[in-house]
Order: C-alpha cells, then sequence, then structure tokens
C-alpha cells in the first residue's frame, strides 16, 4: 500500500491548475481520454488570455519599441546593453576568480552554472546589480507574461565537438523546442560575442503568439505526448520538426548571432533551440529566467521574492534535485563541481 497516494494525488489535481507540464509525471495531465475532451487545450489557451491580461496591466512601463519587438517577435533584442565601462567591471568580476558551479553534460554540449545567490552576488557587484535591475526586470515579466522574480545565474555554454554524440546522448536543446504550455520569459546578457559558427541561440518569430493553428497543433500532440518516445517531449517540452513549424506558418528561424554586451529577453513557449556548434567554443552570460503560474489574474505576490527565498531560488531548487536523486538512486541532473572559472573548460 503506497502510504502516500492521497498526497500525490492532490498534487496531480493542484499540478493541473498550477504549471505542472509533465504528461509522463502526472496521469491527470496527461490522460489520452481528459486530453481528447480538451483539458490541454483548455490549458494552454486559458493561460495565454491570462498572460494577455496581464501584460496589458504591465504595458505602460515598458518602452514602445520593446512592446513591438515582442508583440511581433517574441523576443527582444538590445544590443550595447550597459554601458561600456560597467561591462567591462562586469567581465573582470565574473571571470576573475574561481565560484561554486554545477555543471550539466547533454551530449557534446557542457552547461555550467553558478547561481547567483546572496553569497556569490555579494562577492559581484556588479553581476548583483544588472539582475537587481528594474528595467530589466520589468522586461522579464513583460515577456513572461507575469511580473515575479527571476532565477539568475551566471551560465556557461561549453561546446565540444570532439567528444562525438556518444558522450551524453544527443544534446535535446539542439530541436526546436517549447520550454512550457505558456509564456515564461528567459534573458541572457552575452558577455562573449556570439558568432554564426558558435552556436547561437535561434528563435521562430512569432511562435509565441497562440493561433488556431498552434492549438490545434497542442491539441493533437497532448493526446500521445504521455506515451511518445521522446523524453523532453513527453515532459510536456514540446518539439517540433521543420516540417511541422512550416505546417503551422512560421518562417525561416532567426539565429541570434550578437556582439557581446547584447542582451535577449526571449518567450520561450515561442519554438526556440540551441545550434550546434562544429567547433570548440566557449560562451558566458548572465542568464535568468523567469516561469510562475499561469492562471492566476495577478502579478505580484510571488512567494520567490519573500525573505529567506529571494536570491536563492535556484540553490533551493538544487537542493530539491539532490534529494529527488539520493531517493531515486539515480545521479544528479547537475553535478556540483567545486569552485572554477566561469570560462574555464568542462570538468565533466
Amino acid at each position: 500500500m503506497d502510504l502516500l497516494a492521497p498526497v500525490k494525488a492532490v498534487g496531480w489535481v493542484t499540478g493541473v491548475f498550477g504549471a505542472e507540464k509533465s504528461f509522463a509525471a502526472n496521469p491527470i495531465i496527461g490522460s489520452p481520454r481528459l486530453n481528447r475532451l480538451g483539458l490541454h487545450r483548455r490549458r494552454v489557451a486559458t493561460a495565454a488570455a491570462m498572460a494577455a491580461r496581464r501584460r496589458r496591466a504591465m504595458a505602460e512601463g515598458i518602452p514602445a519599441e520593446d512592446r513591438e519587438a515582442f508583440d511581433r517577435d517574441g523576443f527582444v533584442i538590445k544590443r550595447d546593453y550597459l554601458p561600456a565601462d560597467i561591462f567591462a567591471r562586469l567581465r573582470r568580476e565574473v571571470f576573475s576568480d574561481p565560484l561554486p558551479a554545477r555543471e550539466m553534460r547533454q551530449g557534446q554540449t557542457v552547461t555550467r552554472m553558478i547561481p547567483l545567490g546572496p553569497d556569490i552576488a555579494a562577492r559581484l557587484p556588479t553581476a548583483r546589480a544588472v539582475i537587481a535591475n528594474p528595467v530589466l526586470r520589468r522586461l522579464t515579466g513583460y515577456v513572461a507574461g507575469r511580473a515575479g522574480e527571476p532565477h539568475a545565474f551566471i551560465q556557461t555554454v561549453i561546446a565540444e565537438p570532439a567528444a562525438g554524440p556518444g558522450a551524453g546522448g544527443r544534446d535535446p536543446q539542439t530541436a526546436m523546442h517549447a520550454d512550457t504550455f505558456h509564456s515564461t520569459a528567459k534573458y541572457w546578457l552575452f558577455l562573449h560575442d556570439v558568432g554564426e559558427e558558435d552556436g547561437p541561440f535561434i528563435y521562430l518569430p512569432g511562435s509565441h503568439r497562440l493561433t488556431p493553428e498552434r492549438l490545434e497543433w497542442e491539441y493533437e500532440q497532448s493526446l500521445t505526448a504521455r506515451d511518445a518516445g521522446r523524453h523532453h517531449h513527453s515532459l510536456g517540452s514540446f518539439r517540433a520538426t521543420p516540417a511541422q513549424a512550416k505546417a503551422l506558418g512560421y518562417g525561416a528561424p532567426k539565429r541570434v548571432a550578437v556582439p557581446g554586451n547584447t542582451l535577449v529577453v526571449a518567450d520561450t513557449y515561442g519554438f526556440h533551440s540551441r545550434a550546434p556548434s562544429d567547433r570548440p567554443t566557449v560562451r558566458t552570460e548572465i542568464h535568468g529566467n523567469l516561469r510562475r503560474n499561469p492562471f492566476a489574474p495577478w502579478n505580484g505576490l510571488d512567494i520567490q521574492a519573500a525573505p529567506g527565498v529571494r536570491g536563492r531560488q535556484v540553490d533551493l531548487y538544487l537542493a530539491y534535485a539532490d534529494w529527488r536523486s539520493r531517493r531515486s538512486g539515480k545521479p544528479p541532473l547537475w553535478r556540483d563541481v567545486g569552485a572554477v572559472k566561469a570560462d574555464g573548460p568542462a570538468s565533466i
């Protein structure tokens, strides 16, 4: 007898009314019968309507050119984001000393994460000022469709083509995908130049909008997602083939090759990916993401901004992930590699 069954059942039900996305882990969200009746379709449509309502409340605080770019494309690109002297100081801070990091390998790519919690941010005052900037926070909230407290960290992406595809399987980030079923935001302030051959971010312009065609596609995917052979697809991060993207009416993808000191903020409900790199590359960015319950009608009241939680969201997430790994007996997704240089070679 599973003594935790009632607790799990409550979690599954409440997950339907929140940001839970996994068709494999939640039997209600993953139910083909309920999805034939329109469960996933209704969640997607309601989330989109609520995001539009909340954005209207935030629009006045966003420059017109940023609103127009986002509404048209699903992302905003701001070159020369920081004054040159502040950007130089930021780079010196980030690259000077080893910092406690985690790494994850996905095929030929290693992603390094240095959480910008209070302890690390205190050592990096320029980075702390960047992530606390109200202009960035307002834009991130607008793109996410809900204001809140972003998770922030220093991220380094290390491409190792010589490692071969067997180094950890295919990099799932190179497949065109949506992160989840509703608007969310991610931002990248690039500390290195990112060229066309350096594995840049790719986005399908306009794919953040919920069109009738996209809603029908979402419905079709929901009928089989639970048992899909593609792991991330079954977890609710739907993958789209080039043929599917074309059938949905999207044009050519945009490769975001940009110089350092460029800020990119994108709604990752829109289809996006990371381009594979055919040569060894290392790039570092100040990275943040914002994902909240898509069904709440308000923007405020974010528990992640509460004392003792604010700034520690990534640390708490990693502690929870470690606990789950110990319970399951599986190795952790993010491996603790100790203190390393942000732009140093991969440790795993």
